[in-house]
């Protein structure tokens, strides 16, 4: 994303790209439902997010829009001073990561398919943990 169309606050700067995620997920990435990249302040160790939504349905109509039911992508707004550290690190580690996860939730059995499904890639002291 270009930083003049960016509405980060001054000294934050997303650690990853769109570009880059395309790269990691190749023809994957036509089943992302979204991908976003957050705009606050912080998010405390969280650089990546990944999430399936299922579909739910309720007796009175008011359930997940098929068109939202899948996998989303969110990255994380980092101190601009750190983006190119954690962006090494998100590469060689998180994204192929990412590709695993993503992999398995569209080849996952129904019964984890009917289940919202979160998952959140941290780093604090140079070290790259999921939750």
């Amino acid at each position: 994303m270009s930083a003049r169309n960016r509405k980060l606050p001054r000294g934050r700067a997303w650690p990853l790209t769109a570009t880059d995620i395309n790269e990691c997920l190749g023809a994957r990435m036509t089943d992302v439902k979204d991908l976003s990249f957050l705009t606050g302040t912080d998010s405390g160790t969280i650089v990546l997010g990944a999430a399936w939504t299922a579909p739910h349905h309720t007796n009175h109509g008011r359930g997940t829009h098929p068109d939202y039911v899948g996998i989303h992508i969110d990255v994380h707004p980092v101190d601009a001073t750190e983006r190119a550290a954690i962006r090494t690190v998100l590469r060689e580690q998180g994204l192929p990561q990412l590709h695993t996860w993503v992999t398995r939730a569209l080849a996952a059995d129904e019964t984890w398919q009917l289940t919202d499904h979160q998952r959140y890639w941290h780093l604090t002291d140079g070290r790259l943990t999921t939750s």
